[in-house]
């Protein structure tokens, strides 16, 4: 294409906008522009663009091993706080998600103290070196009963809780449990009338292990749980007293982000046990195959050696 002066190429441009697409435009300006202004203007040009990204490319792949591995798909996001949990907990996390704000310090437990870091602004700041280490003692437990077959009932009764819980029991599979709406008294302590005879004597009426996201507010199912000796998890905030569950993690139980983010480190926790259990259950089936092989494969060969001492 021929050179055209800079009134020239407007006019054509204009009139392109009207009767051309998007695509053509962008191909009439890097034709018409040369290759001192950085764009491309012959063939020759366009082919040094290509190698020198090929290059970049090369050149990018092979030091990124070296370099960070986040990218824009596997950045954490605020959105995925509920659908892709991060499976470890960290202060930073916690306090994005604001599990260090308690209520007023005039309404402070006294037994909460030693989880307070101090005020601001008469609120009690929750110390979150004391929940980070407690929410991993959390989630080893979750593993550890997932691990042995048991079943984890996830509680939140508030409305934004709902999908959390939901949530967090569909990642435990056929293990995991949730109650969302609200906890029917007499559901562990008067099993018989509320299931019924035959159910209790087939199945397991009475859960392993309970995680209660706003334990204030369910406090038939904290004795329960007590009456029957089901161990308890629960978010504990600066009005509460910690004693009131068997495994308390000081946080904010106000927040909707701290209610995701610990119930999925505790969900994946105890995804990673079902995962541990049914791996162990599959080596072990593998064992028994191959010990009934061996075991026919044995007689097998006295049954032969049997036949040749007979014909002999």
């Amino acid at each position: 294409m021929q050179s055209l002066r800079p009134w020239r190429i407007n006019s054509l441009a204009n009139s392109a906008k009207r009767a051309c697409p998007r695509t053509a435009i962008r191909y009439f300006a890097t034709e018409t522009q040369g290759p001192e202004d950085g764009h491309l203007r012959t063939e020759m040009d366009w082919i040094e663009f290509q190698a020198k990204r090929a290059s970049f490319k090369t050149l990018t792949d092979e030091l990124s091993q070296y370099g960070s591995a986040q990218t824009r798909s596997n950045t954490w996001k605020l959105r995925d706080s509920l659908h892709k949990p991060t499976p470890h907990a960290t202060i930073s996390a916690l306090l994005a998600a604001g599990a260090h704000f308690g209520h007023a310090s005039s309404r402070m437990d006294p037994n909460f103290a030693p989880y307070a870091y101090g005020t601001r602004a008469g609120i009690t700041i929750i110390d979150l070196d004391h929940t980070l280490p407690l929410l991993r003692r959390a989630a080893n437990l979750v593993r550890a009963v997932a691990a042995a077959d048991g079943q984890v009932v996830f509680i939140g009764t508030r409305p934004d809780l709902r999908p959390v819980v939901q949530k967090a029991a569909e990642r435990m599979g056929e293990q995991g449990y949730h109650v969302g709406e609200r906890w029917l008294p007499g559901t562990l302590t008067n099993k018989w009338q509320m299931f019924g005879h035959e159910v209790v004597r087939k199945e397991r009426v009475i859960p392993d292990l309970v995680v209660l996201l706003n334990p204030i507010h369910n406090m038939n199912a904290i004795r329960e749980c007590a009456l029957q000796h089901v161990p308890t998890i629960g978010i504990v905030d600066s009005n509460v007293d910690p004693r009131l569950v068997m495994y308390p993690i000081p946080a904010n139980d106000e927040s909707t982000r701290t209610a995701e983010l610990i119930a999925g480190v505790l969900s994946i926790a105890g995804r990673e046990g079902v995962a541990v259990r049914t791996a162990e259950e599959m080596k072990r089936k593998q064992e028994e195959s191959q010990l009934d092989s061996d075991q026919e494969a044995s007689l097998r060969r006295k049954e032969q050696e049997r036949r040749l001492s007979s014909f002999e």
